[in-house]
């Protein structure tokens, strides 16, 4: 355990919340991995956070310059240091966005908020192309489910939490 806590934190900073219980974290060790490769210096840092319940979340951590001209307080208007605006973003909840990312689209999502402009190359042209394609993947995978026999569900005896079932 870490007896100090640092109060600086590099931003932008990733932080993937993923739950111990379902052994989530080789899956959350290589999105950072894969953010890491892709983004290198342009990520702040990268944090896994050990957690319980279920839970895989991505979030970005983002600071913004306070324009001083806008501030309206007496006590900021002697202050020459300009003012910081944090934010966190998350771009990636399993229990909303039902299941885990592809790896392209994390990395789509975590380049639109820290890099806007910056070229993903064979990323960008797979989700455009693979935009137009999806309708009919769709389509095609539930076809293919109302074809398969399903079998009923085994019982695990493996310790589940409540949210991972």
């Amino acid at each position: 355990m870490a007896s100090e806590a640092s109060s600086t934190v590099k931003v932008p900073r990733i932080a993937i919340a993923f739950c111990t219980q379902c052994k989530w974290n080789l899956r959350a060790a290589y999105y950072a991995q894969e953010l890491l490769q892709t983004f290198s210096t342009g990520i702040g840092e990268i944090a896994l956070i050990p957690v319980t319940g279920g839970i895989f979340t991505v979030t970005v951590t983002t600071s913004h310059v306070i324009d001083n001209s806008s501030r309206a307080t007496a006590a900021s208007e002697g202050s020459a240091e300009p003012a910081m605006q944090v934010a966190d973003t998350v771009i990636w909840d399993r229990k909303t966005e039902g299941g885990f990312p592809e790896t392209k689209e994390l990395k789509n999502r975590v380049r639109n908020i820290i890099e806007p402009g910056r070229d993903l190359g064979h990323i960008d042209r797979s989700l455009k192309k693979g935009s137009s394609q999806h309708a009919r993947s769709a389509e095609g995978e539930a076809e293919a489910k109302s074809k398969v026999n399903v079998k009923p569900e085994q019982k695990s005896t493996q310790e589940e939490c409540d949210d991972c079932k």
